[in-house]
Order: structure tokens, then C-alpha cells, then sequence
């Protein structure tokens, strides 16, 4: 292939929900771009891009997929996206490194959750988008659905280029508003035939092409002049008017497509060849520091990696785009995250899993390499001269957890290696080795994507693996001021241990007053303050130790040793083992012995006070609140309420969101166990949800009871 400059050069993402063939128009795109010969297709496991076998396996998209064809002179790439919501790291990373998104309707549903959702994500990266209502030869389809949904959800600026003629088995034809021509095929698709539009359709015709000439004017105030001058445009001034409408995301154009017969497929990529922007068009990239980055051959090189995977036989293969300047086989390259150097030894396009060697590629242009040493995803790759640094690539926060172990203890180095390829491949998949819970816990976006990663544990790696209910990291608290003291005696022949120490310990809150006066059992104590030391802990929440002891009851140098021994007991609380927090503990006074006394004896003595002192504080258990947005179909609103009123959850509050019912809600740690799958089972697929951690807050009575008993039988049994 020819080194295509920067001005031939278009990056576009295929995105839609599940389900609205976008596998299928990509092997439609590259069958029409020459890259391959015979079209494949989704049923038989023959497309170039969904060639993973857990794809073959689930019928479905579950990596991104870059691809690219030839067009009209100029080079395409593109990116086969997942539809389901549980892989959209593969949809985040795409559209940060193109210019263009394809949203994909399915003709039988119009605009779905996903959808939607997909919408967000792109506007929020500011990129535009072209809609493609696919699946027009389905029995069920239903052009007039799709585009009142689109126009629900994503405004007035939905432009109609195309409407089929005829809907349904017998769709063979559509109207070009643009050209203002007729299309129709054959029953194998490919090439169509242009004709007239037939009288019966020409008055529809006419008023959507006057509706898209406005939209195109719009966008420029000196075609507008000559809308209002001579009442219409060119089609060469409407390209004009609707590229600047699309760099502006003010103008979406709906097209029409059957991808699976190959009918409207060589009349879009039309469009995106003609009209579609550049590389060289869309605004420069910023940088960390706030400079921009423009797409310039001629700048120092600097390349950004978005994607990982593993290939059979090949090793990692990082995939990237040129931001700027030029990369060729050879070059040298800094790694500007680790300061480590990079030679890349070989170039590729990529189509899927076949790759085309290539000897550069120009700012603008995706391509990949192969066996970098220490580049992973989000990283930067420079020329020494260059100082770029971008941003990383955002990737939503997870929605299911499990635990995980493997099935054979001797594989568990095998498992923590593999996981760890895992989350480099799809970063969605995080690992935590919870200390804690004592448990392996994988975060990922759904229960779909959890028993993906087993099933290809099992079946790539020959590793049986088994999920396990995860623990919930709760947080032990007190609730009012408690007081204990502890001796600490022990003789055996030579020198003993001994020590006393007597402390208070009450709830803390940021900003209390220092101590001074207390009441206990009905006397008043007051207390001296010399010193005070705040340890905020790794797992939230504060220790607060205050030195009271007067007239040297207690050596100074013994301090750190009870405060030791205090540390050990909130590292492991009393009541459930979990950590404890936000508490301040008064030492107030003791004993020492001129010989017997040391730091294990105190440490000792902090320990038992402390562990006595707890229980008598009004202890409470504190569990983990994160907070849910669910963006649900209005006619699902009362049994997703139901199923949250269920779990616990305080609704916060209810919002309309273009067609949907949004969701505010807190709900416990404990109670979102598979929620995702609930969620999806009572709304047939169609509603989506976001969690975040919140806060720690006391658990009702009755759970508290239920978590107590539970530790004491698990302790009992071990």
C-alpha cells in the first residue's frame, strides 16, 4: 500500500447498540473497498473481524476491531465496536482516537439504551456522527421509529440524506435527498442502479431536500446568504455546509443500508469520502500541560498507544495512533511515561487479524507494532525532541465484582499472570488483591463480561477457574465515649513484663474540640493534652492518639508501642475483623515497673485496653455506599423502583432523560451483588447503569446482628 498523507487519511468508529450489525457493515466496507474478495458473515464465524474465538463462540463483538480500505483515493480507518454494554472499553477507546463516529440503528428498534448511552459518550468527546439505519430488509423494520427516536434523543439536528422506498423483505431501494436520485439494487446488492425518483415519491423528496439544504446552510453564514439569494445550494456548497455542521457536532446525517445484502453500503462510504472530515480538519489534540498537538506530518513525532491484545504466535501487539510527525520502521522512539527507549522494528495496517507491513505512517494514520518492551495502553511513544504528553483514555467505573480463584492452588501464579494480560488487553478489567477480604476481586462492567474472561481462561489459557461470592469490606466505628484499662503482668524467672495502661476512646469527627472534660460512670475527669498525632489510615477514616499522662506515669518512649498495639486491633476490629476508623483514643494514665516494663508490654497493654474499650463504645458496623444512576424505559420504572426499594436503596431523586427515566439512587455494597444481571433480566436489555463509591455509613440493626452471628460461625468453624 502507498504511504497515504494526512490529507487522504479518515478515522471512523462503527458504534450502536447490540445487535445493529455493525460487524457486518464493516465486512460490507471492506469487501467494497477491495480488501477482501468475499464478503463473511456473522452466523458462520467468517468475518475479518470478529475472529477471537470467544467472538465465534458468543456470536457477538466483545474486542474492538481496526480495519481499513481504500476509498475514492483515500484510506479509511475504521473500528468495529462490542454493542454490548458490558465491553464499551473497547467502544471509550475508539472514539477518543477517531474523528467520526457510524452510530448503527437497528430498523426494528430505533434508538436503544445503548444507543443512547453510546451518544453520550461520543458527544462528550466531542466527535460527530453519522446514523445508519440498518436492517431496512427486516419483516419488522421501521424507518419512521428510528428516526423519531433519533430525533428524541439527539435533537432537531437529525438531517434525513436517505428513506427506503419500500421497508420490509422487499427493501431493494431508497431516495437520496442529497443527490436527489433513486437507488436500487439487485437482489445481491453491490453496485446499484440510479434512477429518476418515481413521481409518487418526488413531493417527499422535494421537502426533505429543501429541509437539508437549510441544515447544511446553517452551518455558514455565507451559504446561508445564498440559501436566502437563490433559495436553494449546489450539492458541492451543501458538502460544504454539512462538513462544517459535522467538525461542529450541529448536523447529523441519516443514512440508509441492508449491510448483510450489501445494499447502500458503496453510497455511504460515498459520503464518508467526500464529505466526512479529515484528520487534518478536526481540532488539534490537547496535551497534559494544556498545548496542542496539531496533525501535521511535518511536526516531531509523537505517537499515543490505545490498544493492547495478545496474538497466538505473535506476542503483544500494541496499536496506536500518529498524532503527529512521522513514524517509520526503525525509529527510536521515547517512552515518555517511563523515560525507557522504544525501537519500533516493524509497521502494520491492520485488517483485523491480518497485518500489512508498512514502511511509515503520517500524523493522523492508525497502524500497529509489535513486542514493545515496556508500552502498555494510554502511553506515549516520541521523537527526542518532543516533550507530548497526552491524556489517558477515561473508561467507566465498574459495575459488578466477584471473587475469583483458581479451581487448582498450584495455578495460582498462573491466574494473577493471566488476569494481569487480561486487564492490558481490556483495562474495564481491574484485579484486587484485598489483603482485607483475604480474596482475589475482579471489578469488570457485567456479569457477561466476568464469565467471558472464564470462558476464555478455560478454553485459551486451560485454566479452571471459580467465581466465589465477594466479601464486602466493611469498617468497624464506636458510637460514645468508653473507658478501660488493662494490666499487662508476666514473671517467668529473670526479667517480667509489666504494663498499665488506662485510656478512653470516643467516636471522631473532623473539627472536635480537644479533649478536656469527661463524665464517667457520673464523675467528672478532666484531662491535660501534651500532644496529639493524627494517622489517616490506607483504608479511610483516622486514628487519633492523645498523650494525657501526667507526673511520668508512663515513659514517653512507651507511647509509640501503645499506640502499636491499638493499630493491630483496628487493623483487625473487634466485632468482624474488618478495619476500624474514626476514632480518638485518650491515654490518660498507668504503670511502669523500673525493670519489668517494655515495648511489648505496653504494646500488649494498648491491644487489651483498646479491644475492651471497643466493645463498650457503642460498636457499629460501617458498609460501603455507592451511588447508582439506572437509565430505564419509562414502562420498566415500577419494577426497577421495586427491585431497589428491595436492595435497600434510598432514592435521591428521578429525572427525565430523552425518552428515559433516570434513577438517583443509594444503595449498599451488599445489596448490588449482580445487579446487573437483575437489571437487565426486568428490562429485556433495554436500561443501563453507572455505580461509584459514595461513603461508609452504619448498618441498620438487624444486619449487624445477621454480619456478628455470621463471624462468630466462621471464626468458630476455622
Amino acid at each position: 500500500m502507498k504511504v497515504y498523507q494526512s490529507n487522504e487519511i479518515k478515522n471512523i468508529a462503527l458504534i450502536g447498540n447490540a445487535g445493529s450489525g455493525k460487524t457486518t457493515l464493516a465486512e460490507a466496507m471492506l469487501f467494497e473497498g477491495g480488501v477482501i474478495t468475499r464478503r463473511g458473515n456473522v452466523e458462520d464465524n467468517s468475518t475479518v473481524s470478529d475472529y477471537n474465538p470467544v467472538e465465534h463462540e458468543y456470536g457477538n463483538s466483545v474486542f474492538s476491531t481496526v480495519l481499513y480500505t481504500e476509498w475514492l483515493g483515500k484510506k479509511i480507518n475504521f473500528i468495529d465496536t462490542p454493542g454490548a454494554d458490558d465491553f464499551s472499553g473497547g467502544v471509550i477507546s475508539a472514539l477518543n482516537v477517531v474523528d467520526t463516529g457510524l452510530m448503527l440503528i437497528n430498523a426494528l428498534n430505533g434508538v436503544e439504551v445503548g444507543t443512547e448511552i453510546i451518544g453520550r459518550r461520543a458527544a462528550a468527546l466531542n466527535k460527530p456522527l453519522i446514523f445508519v439505519v440498518n436492517q431496512l430488509d427486516h419483516d419488522k423494520a421501521n424507518f419512521e421509529l428510528c428516526i423519531e427516536s433519533a430525533k428524541t434523543n439527539f435533537g432537531s439536528k437529525v438531517s434525513i440524506v436517505q428513506y427506503p422506498v419500500n421497508v420490509g423483505v422487499s427493501f431493494n431501494a431508497l431516495i437520496d435527498v442529497l443527490k436527489m436520485k433513486m437507488y436500487q439494487w439487485g437482489p445481491d446488492g453491490g453496485e446499484p442502479e440510479i434512477l429518476p425518483i418515481p413521481d409518487s415519491e418526488i413531493d417527499k423528496a422535494n421537502e426533505l431536500h429543501n429541509e437539508l439544504v437549510e441544515s447544511a446552510a446553517e452551518n455558514d453564514e455565507d451559504l446561508m446568504e445564498l440559501f436566502f439569494e437563490k433559495g436553494t445550494l449546489t450539492e458541492d456548497e451543501m458538502r460544504t455546509g454539512m462538513k462544517k455542521g459535522m467538525i461542529a457536532c450541529d448536523f447529523f446525517p441519516v443514512f440508509c443500508v441492508s449491510a448483510k445484502k450489501d445494499m447502500g453500503v458503496r453510497r455511504l462510504m460515498e459520503f464518508i469520502g467526500n464529505i466526512v472530515p479529515f484528520v487534518t480538519e478536526m481540532p488539534a489534540i490537547p496535551t497534559v500541560s494544556g498545548r496542542e498537538a496539531k496533525c501535521d506530518p511535518d511536526a516531531p513525532t509523537s505517537v499515543f498507544v490505545f490498544k493492547t491484545s495478545i496474538e497466538p504466535h505473535i506476542g503483544e501487539v500494541s496499536y496506536f495512533k500518529v498524532i503527529s510527525g512521522r513514524i517509520k520502521e526503525g525509529d527510536d522512539l521515547i517512552n515518555i511515561n517511563n523515560n525507557i527507549k522504544e525501537r519500533v522494528s516493524q509497521l502494520y495496517i491492520i485488517a483485523g487479524r491480518n497485518r500489512e507491513r508498512v514502511s511509515e505512517l503520517v500524523a493522523g494514520d492508525i497502524g500497529a507494532t509489535v513486542k514493545l518492551k515496556n508500552t502498555k495502553n494510554n502511553h506515549t511513544l516520541n521523537c527526542k525532541d518532543c516533550d507530548f504528553v497526552y491524556k489517558d483514555i477515561q473508561f467507566p467505573e465498574p459495575k459488578y465484582r466477584t471473587a475469583v480463584k483458581a479451581k487448582d492452588e498450584a495455578d495460582d501464579e498462573k491466574l494473577g499472570e493471566l488476569l494481569h494480560r487480561m486487564h492490558e488487553e481490556d483495562p474495564t478489567i481491574t484485579i484486587e488483591y484485598s489483603k482485607e477480604l483475604k480474596q482475589i476481586i475482579l471489578h469488570g462492567q457485567g456479569e457477561f463480561h466476568m464469565n467471558t474472561l472464564k470462558w476464555r481462561l478455560s478454553h485459551n489459557d486451560h485454566l479452571e477457574i471459580e467465581f466465589l461470592t465477594p466479601k464486602i469490606p466493611y469498617r468497624e466505628t464506636i458510637t460514645k465515649l468508653a473507658q478501660a484499662d488493662y494490666r499487662h503482668k508476666k514473671q517467668s524467672g529473670g526479667s517480667g513484663q509489666f504494663g498499665e495502661v488506662h485510656m478512653l476512646i470516643e467516636p471522631y469527627t473532623e473539627g472536635m474540640p480537644d479533649p478536656a472534660i469527661y463524665k464517667i460512670d457520673g464523675k467528672e475527669m478532666k484531662v491535660n493534652l501534651r500532644g496529639t498525632e493524627v494517622t489517616k489510615l490506607n483504608w479511610g477514616g483516622k486514628l487519633v492518639f492523645c498523650n494525657c499522662i501526667v507526673g511520668g506515669a508512663i515513659d514517653t518512649r512507651f507511647l509509640p508501642a501503645i499506640q502499636k498495639g491499638i493499630m493491630e486491633k483496628m487493623d483487625e476490629g473487634p466485632l468482624t475483623g474488618s478495619y476500624a476508623r474514626d476514632i480518638r483514643v485518650v491515654v490518660y494514665d498507668g504503670k511502669m515497673h523500673a525493670v519489668d516494663s517494655n515495648e511489648i508490654s505496653f504494646r500488649l497493654a494498648g491491644r487489651h485496653a483498646f479491644s475492651a474499650a471497643f466493645k463498650n463504645a457503642g460498636p457499629k458496623i460501617l458498609e460501603p455506599i455507592y451511588n447508582i444512576e439506572v437509565l430505564v424505559p419509562e414502562d420498566r420504572m415500577g419494577d426497577v423502583m421495586s427491585d431497589l426499594q428491595s436492595r435497600r436503596a434510598m432514592i435521591m431523586g428521578m429525572e427525565a432523560e430523552k425518552g428515559f427515566q433516570k434513577i438517583l439512587a443509594k444503595v449498599p455494597l451488599k445489596e448490588m451483588n449482580k445487579y446487573s444481571t437483575t437489571l437487565s433480566s426486568l428490562t429485556r436489555g433495554r436500561a443501563q447503569f453507572t455505580m461509584k463509591f459514595d461513603t461508609y455509613e452504619k448498618v441498620p440493626n438487624e444486619v449487624q446482628v445477621e454480619l456478628l452471628a455470621a463471624y462468630q460461625e466462621e471464626t468458630a468453624e476455622a
